[in-house]
């Protein structure tokens, strides 16, 4: 096999992957559609048609929309009364919002490991976190794939705790068939530019509890109440209003959106056939219960004494060479973060996320967005590495 692209040789891959955002006419047709409407701000009626929209796409009640996802976390924490002197378990492998969102209110995080093969909370460790001033539980469905739900519901109502999921990354994922952003009492989503749904910025609530929608409403929108007096305000509330603007890139965004999902399952599982045939990283684990993937990020655990004991950072400098984008992800836990660590929070012991911060290796949904036989230009780069591995190491 021809050099390593690294030290001058020709890259396996030098086609472009899929941009992201993808946009096109219906994009433009829906800007033009606000812009000829003369309402370009929060009460545009794009903002009730996307929300209508994604409600019904989740199998939803109710749809709040907002400007940004770490708001969202935010305003559900907020509408369960949870507050100063509240502990919140939350996962320490995960982007800092989630743990932001918990102090923001006042309240502590008390990080909880994840498990080796989904990077998700260990349900059985949060069990074992809970105390008397536990109030709330935030289940990151990191990458796509659901924490396990099956045991975190259960073990929520048996402690009365609210279940505020982190659905940043679970844009169209199911679990048992049930949309994720539903299953607990709010679901919070992102569409930030990276997201598998995005309009640049944006965040969306989901309750199917008529209470928790109308707190949520009135947070959302100065603590009005839904068809009260404009200047008339009962909660102390925000403005987190979406615009005109990014609804209408949203519904534009609609139109692609179960296609882009089904592509990216597509080639989820063939690379993780290729992966497995070649004897590579290991690819995480996809729970069966997990009808429908949003992957995300497609993720794998580097093991260097597959690979000659190179260091997983070199590995992947290499295969950025060979044209494959990929990245180590997060490289210290949440707690490691200067405004999160202790005595800020409360930290569990989290070998896991420590051995995730040194192992993990990411690529991005837009990669899964190729055809799904150019997953082969992933393993090809791979193999080429492993060959080359002793010019590499020393």
């Amino acid at each position: 096999m021809s050099e390593l692209a690294l030290f001058g040789g020709a890259p396996v891959r030098s086609k472009p992957w899929p941009r992201w955002p993808q946009w096109g006419e219906e994009e433009a047709a829906q800007l033009q559609r606000v812009l000829a409407s003369g309402e370009w701000g929060g009460f545009n009626d794009l903002v009730g048609e996307f929300e209508a929209a994604w409600a019904k796409r989740h199998q939803a009640k109710h749809c709040i929309s907002a400007v940004n996802g770490t708001l969202t976390l935010e305003a559900a924490l907020r509408v369960m009364g949870v507050g100063p002197g509240d502990e919140v378990i939350v996962p320490p492998y995960t982007f800092i919002a989630t743990a932001n969102a918990v102090c923001l209110v006042g309240a502590t995080p008390v990080f909880v490991d994840v498990e080796p093969d989904t990077y998700n909370l260990d349900v059985e460790r949060v069990a074992a976190a809970i105390t008397p001033r536990t109030r709330a539980v935030i289940p990151v469905h990191f990458a796509g794939l659901p924490v396990d739900m099956d045991r975190l519901l259960p073990l929520a109502q048996a402690h009365g705790l609210a279940v505020i999921e982190d659905a940043a990354h679970a844009h169209g994922t199911t679990w048992h068939g049930t949309p994720a952003g539903t299953l607990g009492h709010i679901g919070s989503f992102s569409l930030q530019q990276s997201k598998n749904l995005t309009a640049g910025e944006g965040g969306l609530l989901l309750t199917n509890d008529d209470e928790l929608a109308a707190k949520l409403w009135s947070f959302a929108n100065q603590g009005r109440n839904p068809g009260g007096l404009w200047y008339e305000h009962h909660l102390l509330g925000a403005n987190l209003r979406m615009t005109g603007w990014q609804a209408g890139i949203l519904l534009a965004q609609l139109t692609r959106f179960d296609a882009q999902l089904a592509r990216r399952q597509e080639s989820a599982r063939r690379l993780n056939s290729i992966l497995e045939e070649i004897d590579g990283p290991l690819p995480m684990r996809w729970d069966t219960r997990c009808d429908n993937h949003a992957f995300h990020l497609y993720m794998m655990r580097y093991d260097p004494t597959r690979f000659g004991g190179l260091p997983r950072d070199r590995f992947i400098e290499a295969l950025r060479a060979e044209g494959i984008p990929c990245s180590g992800g997060y490289y210290r836990p949440l707690y490691h973060q200067t405004p999160l660590a202790p005595p800020a929070s409360r930290v569990d012991e989290c070998p896991v996320a420590e051995q995730a911060c040194r192992e993990a290796i990411w690529l991005t949904q837009n990669i899964l967005l190729a055809e799904p036989e150019e997953m082969d230009d992933i393993a090809e780069a791979m193999v080429k590495v492993r060959e080359h591995v002793d010019a590499l190491v020393n």
